[in-house]
């Protein structure tokens, strides 16, 4: 308690120097471009050959900002805007001396930004904490995405918007159409919008041109854009749409996983249906709900290497409902996959004045839950119903600074896990953040060991982790200390949980810890011949469990160089590392660290990384052991409309005192997709994992009318490989054939 005292005077204090120093950006003068409102609308060719675009203002595209700094750019770029009571239109005209450099691949939405791309990032409210980006590649295919305050980029947004493009013998031209109902905006009759302009253009390196200059010693990406000066008499209105889909289904699974000669339990074709509605009552305020959604167009997970591990992995979220909206749930504290299959969903969020909010709930027919603790952590996966719930408020105080607060909950019949806390991002003296967490848990467990009977302790507190109706609380604290700069960043970070401390509804797999974290960097801006930069850094953390026992402690510096031809490299070494496991403490777990990722010519990428040297072998009886951990990825786009992806994942393991081998595998995954057209692509996935002799095979077929209308057909294999008759041989395990067809309804 007297750390979460004294952590919430030291935030006061900040407020305080924060709100003096909050003007930073703000008071510098910004370019500006007049907003010139037309009547009627502007046919998208992807030509600009409508009249209407002669009504338009060009501005230039002069700054290259990356790799160079505020040069000249190496190619002009063009761009007009215009606007009516319904649309923002975007033009750009990229010129190239040399158009066959120009990379231009058909794709899925989202999937095209290997290529040349121009991208406009709009900031509607002025006070850099979100922003939307729209990009449009040279055969006119879309990306869009949530730009936080940070920088950090979330593609996972989708919006339904128009663009059109071509190429010529000068270059290429794009055109956009953005609707003003994907903003949020406020009320007033005459708006200044903040927005950046840019052109990406791979060759030897990734060259970024803008129209406003960059300032590297701002961490502020959208603090930094021009205004787009005097939108007027812009309403949205109310808005309503609907997403229904219809799904025929059918699934095997074998009854005996154990035993390839069990029967294959076949369900019978079966129709699914479902869908979800979206309204917005205003431009501040939208309302989504979702009834029985469907989810099997999504791509797969790609496998990752557990066999060491004790704490649970960390997958990305990639259903639709839950990743819209939660550019204010960026935390942690907060794992929307722990919401494994929900009948129902809904969630509200807007903005009122300078409050921001979210509210969400979900009623799951199976629920994961993952049981932190000090060395390891477990995922558990029960048919128990129960019902999810986030409640989030933020104030946005402009210039990136805000305080927030946030609540949580997972209710089952007969027991519940709550969570409430308080957050905030504090930016002073240009490029310094103060930012923390501050969080208090209570839990009830189920009272069921059939479900999770593990014993394991939460350290000293008489607690263990076993699902037997215990009741307690939990505190937790992240505060971290951040200078962001040119050349120098400094982070100061210290994390306090609680042997206690769960959250039900998040990602948070260890606790009984208190570490503290330090980092320096160092970049030098070099921009030669063959090397653009060369980053120098150093960590060193320090832990320590609740009981005061000693944990870990490691040293590591690190090199990453940027060269030509899109070309990067990573080295860092641990000298000093030392941690304790299962109560046994090893000294000298030195290692290497590695990475290199090039893309030497148009249509190939490779990358390769991994670390080798000393690891603890994580088990009842942990020793040490030498070894390595590889990762390799070879992506091909030999045709525009031809991608094709291979990587290779292995690890092997080998006890230093004995040279027994404790574990040696691979995991390879191949993804290959033909776009067809804009709309149109079949995609292949086959997976295998020789550490659970399995194989996977995920094709599908989809035709993609917009980012929500789609029509889909695919399939799921599961095969694992059983020593029959001293032969090996592959059996199915499970299966699924799916046609799905979802429609969007605007009204």
């Amino acid at each position: 308690m007297k750390k979460l005292l004294l952590a919430a005077s030291l935030l006061m204090a900040a407020a305080l120097t924060a709100r003096s120093a909050s003007t930073g950006t703000t008071d510098t003068p910004k370019p500006s471009l007049p907003a010139v409102k037309i009547t009627g609308n502007i046919t998208l060719t992807g030509k600009m050959d409508d009249p209407l675009w002669l009504q338009a203002m060009p501005v230039e595209l002069n700054w290259e900002i990356m790799p160079g700094e505020n040069i000249p750019a190496k190619q002009r770029t063009t761009a007009w805007m215009l606007y009516n009571n319904d649309y923002l239109y975007f033009g750009f005209r990229c010129y190239d001396t040399l158009p066959s450099a120009i990379r231009a691949n058909l794709s899925d939405r989202d999937k095209m930004f290997g290529d040349d791309f121009v991208v406009v990032s709009i900031d509607t409210y002025n006070n850099y904490q979100k922003g939307l980006e729209f990009a449009v590649n040279p055969h006119g295919i879309q990306g869009d995405l949530i730009m936080m305050g940070s920088g950090n980029e979330d593609p996972s947004y989708d919006m339904v918007w128009h663009s059109a493009a071509s190429l010529d013998e000068e270059g290429w031209i794009a055109e956009m159409a953005i609707p003003f109902s994907v903003f949020s905006f406020n009320s007033a009759e005459i708006q200044d919008w903040t927005i950046t302009l840019c052109r990406s253009m791979p060759r030897d390196s990734r060259y970024l041109l803008s129209w406003t200059t960059l300032d590297r010693n701002n961490p502020s990406w959208l603090g930094q854009g021009g205004l787009l000066k005097g939108l007027e008499g812009i309403k949205p209105g109310k808005s309503l749409s609907f997403l229904p889909y219809v799904m025929l289904e059918q699934k095997g699974e074998r009854n005996d996983v154990a035993d390839p000669d069990s029967p294959m339990d076949q369900s019978k074709l079966k129709a699914r249906v479902g869908g979800g509605i979206t309204y917005s009552p205003g431009p501040n305020t939208t309302i989504n709900a979702v009834i029985n959604p469907d989810f099997s167009q999504i791509e797969s997970d790609a496998g990752q290497i557990s066999v060491n591990s004790t704490f649970a992995l960390y997958y990305p979220e990639k259903r639709p409902f839950f990743m819209s909206g939660m550019d204010l749930l960026q935390t942690p504290m907060y794992y929307t996959r722990t919401i494994n299959n929900p009948l129902f969903a809904a969630k509200i969020n807007g903005k009122a004045g300078k409050l921001s909010y979210l509210a969400l709930a979900a009623d799951d027919r199976n629920t994961s839950v993952i049981v932190p603790g000090e060395e390891q952590s477990n995922t558990v996966t029960t048919e128990e119903r129960s019902y999810a719930g986030v409640a989030r408020i933020r104030y946005d105080m402009g210039n990136e600074n805000f305080f927030g607060t946030m609540f949580l909950n997972r209710n089952f019949s007969e027991a519940h896990n709550y969570l409430g806390g308080l957050d905030w991002n504090l930016k002073f003296w240009k490029n310094w953040y103060f930012q923390g967490e501050l969080f208090l848990s209570h839990t009830k467990e189920i009272n069921n060991t059939e479900l999770f009977s593990n014993t394991r302790e939460f350290g000293s507190t008489g607690y263990d982790a076993a699902f037997n109706g215990e009741k307690y609380y939990g505190t937790g604290m992240h505060l971290a200390l951040m200078k962001a700069g040119r050349k120098y960043n400094l982070t100061l970070v210290q994390n306090n949980f609680s042997p206690t401390y769960q959250t039900y509804n998040g990602m948070f797999p260890e606790v009984n810890s208190r570490s503290s974290y330090m980092s320096h960097r160092y970049t030098f801006h070099i921009n030669k011949k063959f090397i653009q930069r060369i980053r120098l850094s150093s960590t060193a953390s320090l832990g320590y469990n609740y009981d005061g026992v000693f944990k870990e402690f490691n040293v590591q510096p690190s090199v990453y160089v940027s060269m030509i031809g899109q070309t990067s490299l990573f080295y860092s070494y641990m000298p000093v590392n030392q941690e304790r496991f299962r109560d046994v403490l090893f000294k000298g777990v030195n290692r290497s660290q590695f990475m290199v990722e090039t893309t030497p010519v148009k249509g190939v990428n490779v990358s390769f990384s991994g670390s080798a040297g000393k690891y603890i072998r994580r088990s009842s009886n942990p020793e040490l052991g030498k070894g390595y951990s590889f990762d390799t990825e070879l992506s091909l786009e030999p045709t525009s409309w031809l991608k094709t992806s291979f990587s290779w994942s292995t690890a092997r393991l080998e006890s230093i005192d004995s040279g027994d081998e404790f574990y040696n595998g691979h995991i390879f995954r191949n993804v290959t997709t033909v776009q067809f057209t804009r709309k149109l692509f079949i995609r292949g996935i086959g997976e295998y994992n020789t550490f659970d002799n399995s194989f996977n095979i995920y094709p599908l077929v989809s035709y993609k009318f917009n980012a929500f209308t789609m029509f889909c057909a695919g399939m799921t294999q599961d095969y694992l490989e059983y020593n029959l008759d001293d032969t090996n041989m592959y059996r199915t395990t499970g299966h699924q054939y799916f046609v799905k067809l979802q429609y969007l309804f605007n009204l």
